[in-house]
């Protein structure tokens, strides 16, 4: 059982639209705060996206996500789950990036994240585009390869992109794969699905053992079906989750900068996280929520009750 000190705020004792935002009205607790090593898991903004290649914004995801999830209640409607009193939860603060530096930028990602994992701490990320994985992963997996779920529209297993750029939202698990932060026999990709430059990255992933999942098949077997085979590959052992919000069908999450048609709704877009409670997850990331794109602010809202579900499924 969580201590009172991270409950978080009621809003039978303060409106939902008063007070600082913090995640889900959790406490800010940053890594020099008396309580840090308390914290089961940690939710971290990273707002990053000098990895994106054509419709910026993500790097203003984690202020609007703290925002709309001040709607975030204690109680989970479906299975009665009080996360926040079963599990030490708080806002561990936003990583100072470097916006005009890659490099520095995945240094100083890394360098926070040794600080959480080394605390014990469960790190829960919202992004930032999608490169933002790969400098958690390299912590993370500091032990050995690690399964992946991988919720997306992109398989981001490309070599490189404009002759030689190896460092972008498309690339971060090529290279993850590649420095051995991946398991690629425990790693599945769920619902690809759009146009392509070519199938390089998808002759990547089966060449080396990784399931993909088309949407076509994802429709055709439901969320229910997909997630059972996706449990199975990720097995018992540790297991990062990764979730696009591009997954999602664009009708119900616009504000995303590589949105592609054809998607789940945002109902199954919960049920696959809700299907992912029992597995040693070390780690989770939401990314690619583009506020600039989400003007009625929808997709920042599926991008908090996705943030509560994973929360839901962290929690052992």
């Amino acid at each position: 059982m969580s201590d009172s000190f991270f409950h978080p705020v009621s809003g039978f004792d303060l409106p939902r639209f008063a007070g600082v935002p913090t995640f889900m009205r959790l406490p800010h607790v940053p890594p020099d705060h008396a309580r840090f090593g308390d914290v089961r898991i940690g939710l971290i903004g990273v707002p990053w996206d000098s990895g994106t290649t054509n419709r910026p914004g993500p790097r203003h995801a984690p202020r609007q996500l703290r925002d709309a999830s001040t709607m975030i209640r204690a109680q989970h409607a479906t299975s009665g789950m009080r996360p926040f009193e079963a599990a030490n939860c708080a806002d561990l603060g936003d990583v100072g990036p470097n916006p005009a530096d890659i490099p520095d930028s995945m240094d100083r990602i890394t360098t926070f994240y040794d600080k959480v994992v080394a605390a014990g701490i469960l790190p829960l990320t919202a992004g930032g585009d999608h490169l933002t994985s790969l400098p958690v992963l390299r912590t993370v997996a500091q032990s050995g390869p690690v399964g992946m779920v991988h919720f997306d529209s992109h398989t981001d297993l490309f070599h490189s992109y404009f002759g030689g750029t190896m460092y972008t939202h498309g690339t971060p698990f090529r290279r993850a794969v590649e420095e051995g932060l991946l398991d690629p026999a425990r790693v599945v990709q769920i619902g690809l699905r759009g146009t392509m430059y070519d199938a390089e990255d998808r002759d990547f992933a089966r060449a080396n053992g990784i399931r993909l999942i088309l949407i076509e098949e994802f429709h055709a077997r439901g969320a229910e079906d997909v997630m059972a085979e996706a449990r199975e590959i990720a097995g018992t052992g540790p297991t990062y989750v990764s979730y696009d919000i591009d997954f999602v069908d664009p009708t119900f999450a616009p504000g995303t900068g590589t949105p592609e048609v054809g998607g789940p709704t945002s109902f199954e877009a919960l049920q696959c996280v809700r299907a992912l409670r029992g597995l040693d997850i070390i780690g989770a990331d939401l990314v690619e929520v583009s506020p600039p794109f989400d003007p009625s602010g929808g997709t920042c809202w599926l991008g908090a009750s996705v943030l509560f579900e994973l929360i839901c499924a962290m929690e052992r």
